[in-house]
């Protein structure tokens, strides 16, 4: 039995409003590039002199290396105390590439 001509607009309607659901969602798992503070109290914070940063990558969720640490990180800058970090994550293809940094401030 072959769909009535209301039952195939009602079809047409539904495929055109997951295809437009889909590219309103799929930007942002294609590539995605953010920083986040890792400090509650940004607004009185005092970056310092010296900035340094540290990352790790993974390839397909099945291989990573890298040390994306704090202390890593600090050592990169010759920080010696810090005094605030942010966190720099890029991701590719809905993470099949992902590259993560930590990035210190301080003197």
């Amino acid at each position: 039995m072959s769909p009535t001509l209301q039952e195939s607009n009602l079809m047409n309607r539904c495929q055109v409003c997951v295809l437009f659901l889909a590219l309103m969602l799929l930007p942002s798992c294609m590539f995605t590039n953010t920083v986040i503070p890792l400090d509650t109290d940004v607004e009185n914070t005092d970056l310092g002199s010296k900035v340094g940063e540290a990352s790790n990558q993974s390839v397909l969720w099945l291989a990573a290396w890298g040390d994306g640490g704090m202390q890593a990180a600090a050592e990169d800058g010759g920080i010696k105390t810090l005094m605030h970090a942010d966190r720099r994550v890029l991701s590719v293809l809905f993470g099949l590439y992902t590259r993560t940094t930590t990035i210190v401030y301080g003197n």
